[in-house]
């Protein structure tokens, strides 16, 4: 019996150390991109130098990032099945990676450097604490959901994302509750340094009918189709950088591309997170093309390695699609921006039950139908197809798989 009572303060301990150290570096990271964000807006010239940001980003990893190459990949593998432990450096290479990349005008988004440095923390409590190598899957997941909650404000959401991330099959109850646990700690964590997180106006509940249920599939499946356009494309464009052979080329060789594109074509909206742009798709109507240009330049920046993620860039996609399926569907803009904003993360990460939580965190449970048959829906459509590499190995769903060829891993 002692031991027992042992074992679960140390767990308690174990929790909050994780959650404070978690919850304060996504503080952290969010005042720093709001910070580098602004100074992008207020001085254009820092897009300008965005092919030597890509130089130095590719730099820096080429020479830093020895046995933590992969990313989100590598987050999924140890989780899936834990070998070696994830070194602590990938915090702040992911950290500054990301700031630079913002910085300097790359599309990007925030909730793979979330997971990153989340998932290294947690994993770093395996050694402090000295727990056996059976307690890393809790670990990792852990400081996975802390990381997303943090980043995002949704400790539901942030707690099973770290199961659906890993494709979980089976699960120990006990494990979710100690995720759960760090989840809304690391939330808590964060907004306890004054953190605030981005707000979306979305009020529109219609009554619900066959039809309405009717237009909510029917959208569903163009976000599906969004999502899986979206994987195509970057995995296109990361199989054509990877032709160049030296890694940190790819990376100023794209920087080169996007300032092209940005001296040619007025894109400001579509540089950084890009969330003024998803707060109006829930309240005016936007260009029909914001959607599929935001989806291009992503690709395009994730492709050729700069860091950041995906979430916030597919929320982008998923409400500007969503602001353009009003012209089409009878139902509410707002409604619509909304299921687009969860579905089309939810599809390309294949998240579902994650997604439809942050519906439910963000927007409220009264959209509780809409959200989940939308997600859902989505996740069907988009096939047996990730934004994660080593995540679609572990996919067992109906596939309408890529032909592309898989590049090697940065």
């Amino acid at each position: 019996m002692k031991s027992t009572y042992t074992t679960f303060f140390q767990w308690i301990l174990i929790t909050i150390v994780l959650a404070a150290i978690t919850g304060s570096i996504a503080a952290l990271f969010l005042w720093s991109l709001e910070f580098v964000t602004q100074q992008r807006e207020t001085h254009s010239l820092f897009i300008y130098l965005l092919p030597l940001a890509g130089l130095a980003i590719g730099l820096m990893y080429y020479f830093g990032a020895k046995h933590v190459e992969g990313g989100n990949n590598l987050l999924i593998k140890e989780m899936h099945t834990p070998k070696k432990h994830i070194h602590w450096k990938i915090i702040p290479l992911v950290f500054f990676g990301t700031l630079i990349t913002h910085l300097s005008g790359g599309s990007a988004g925030r909730e793979g450097t979330a997971v990153q440095m989340g998932g290294a923390v947690g994993d770093s409590m395996t050694r402090l604490f000295k727990r056996s190598k059976n307690n890393r899957k809790r670990l990792l997941r852990m400081g996975v959901a802390a990381g997303f909650s943090g980043i995002f404000g949704t400790p539901l959401a942030g707690a099973v994302f770290a199961f659906e991330l890993a494709k979980d099959k089976k699960f120990d109850w006990r494990n979710m509750l100690w995720t759960l646990a760090a989840s809304f700690a690391g939330h808590f964590a964060c907004i306890a340094w004054g953190t605030t997180h981005s707000q979306y106006a979305l009020s529109s509940f219609p009554t619900i009918s066959l039809n309405t249920l009717f237009y909510t599939l029917l959208a569903g499946l163009a976000f599906g189709v969004a999502a899986y356009l979206f994987i195509q494309t970057k995995d296109l464009f990361t199989y054509l950088f990877a032709v160049l052979k030296t890694p940190y080329l790819r990376l100023m060789i794209g920087g080169l591309v996007i300032l092209g594109l940005f001296l040619v074509f007025d894109i400001n909206q579509y540089l950084g997170l890009g969330v003024p742009v998803i707060q109006s798709a829930f309240v005016e109507s936007l260009s029909s093309e914001t959607f599929l240009i935001k989806l291009l330049f992503t690709a395009l920046t994730l492709g050729a390695g700069f860091k950041g993620g995906e979430a916030t860039p597919l929320f982008f996609i998923g409400a500007a699609l969503g602001n353009l399926l009003f012209l089409f569907i009878p139902l509410p803009l707002d409604l619509l921006a909304g299921m687009g904003f969860i579905a089309v993360f939810g599809a390309a990460t294949n998240t579902p039950i994650a997604s439809t939580l942050i519906g439910l965190e963000m927007f409220g449970f009264n959209g509780i139908l809409f959200f989940g048959i939308s997600t859902y829906i989505a996740y069907l459509v988009s096939g047996r197809t990730s934004v994660y590499s080593h995540q679609q190995t572990l996919l067992k769903k109906i596939s309408i798989q890529s032909k592309i060829k898989k590049p090697p891993l940065f």
